[in-house]
């Protein structure tokens, strides 16, 4: 299966993040133009991937490819996507990589084109161990859904999911790293002032992240079970004020992002 052209509208955090995890990875696709309105974007895209094409937003190039990725805001949606419908080829496959705005709507938006699905990034994708749920649109045959699935396979997992499911998983694995990386930065602070060297923190928190997780999926252990493995718990005090801003902001958060109904919008 021969690789397709790329266009990415957008250069901003996402495409960085794709782009990075296909060069990691020595599949970073030949023929790849990014549209953005900002020279200093383009300027450090191109510097990290000589091989890219990067044009100014209002040049038609990004939308003309075979592969269309909207790595865009939502609200930015309904400014850029008359000009994509414009530039783009009949047999195009379009990629969103926003939450909220549902594959109806975008169809909708660009006068009816049909070939769309929609992907929530993850960023550990930069280093090819990204989760990457995506929902295909009706109007995708087979074919194209595995010329997408293949493009995106070098960045992590990708399992196909319905398409109302697709906030959930924003919440949960696009958003997710943010709220770890601080904690995780301050153990490897704490690691490094405790006498670990910065190879000996950063191994022992990696090892310690994957091994929490599959010790909640693997051990065949209750939750509560699980959790009360180890005794000493130095930040129980302060947990209940950590789980009750998870459970209030991240519920609002869904709130906002959650797919309006067409009456709403």
């Amino acid at each position: 299966m021969s690789t397709p052209s790329i266009g990415f509208v957008g250069g901003g955090r996402v495409a960085t993040i794709l782009l990075g995890g296909w060069a990691r990875a020595h599949a970073l696709p030949p023929n790849l133009v990014v549209s953005d309105p900002d020279a200093g974007v383009r300027d450090r895209l191109r510097g990290r991937h000589p091989t890219i094409t990067c044009v100014p937003t209002g040049d038609p190039a990004a939308a003309r490819q075979e592969v269309v990725f909207l790595a865009l805001h939502p609200p930015a949606f309904g400014d850029a996507l008359p000009a994509v419908q414009a530039a783009l080829r009949r047999d195009a496959i379009v990629v969103s990589l926003a939450p909220r705005i549902t594959i109806a709507r975008i169809s909708e938006m660009l006068g009816g084109f049909a070939g769309i699905a929609r992907l929530i990034p993850n960023a550990p994708s930069i280093v090819n161990m990204g989760y990457n749920p995506i929902a295909f649109g009706a109007g995708l045959m087979p074919n194209d859904r595995e010329r997408v699935r293949a493009l995106l396979k070098p960045l992590g997992d990708c399992p196909v999911v319905d398409e109302s499911r697709l906030e959930a998983y924003a919440i949960l694995s696009g958003m997710g790293p943010t709220y770890f990386w601080p904690q995780l930065v301050e153990l490897d602070a704490l690691g490094r002032r405790f006498g670990l060297s910065e190879q000996e923190s950063r191994e022992a928190l990696r090892a310690m992240a994957i091994g929490t997780v599959e010790t909640l999926n693997q051990s065949g252990m209750s939750v509560e079970a699980v959790q009360d493995l180890i005794p000493v718990k130095p930040l129980a005090d302060a947990m209940p004020a950590l789980l009750e801003a998870y459970r209030t902001q991240l519920t609002e958060l869904m709130d906002k992002i959650r797919p309006q109904s067409p009456e709403r919008r």
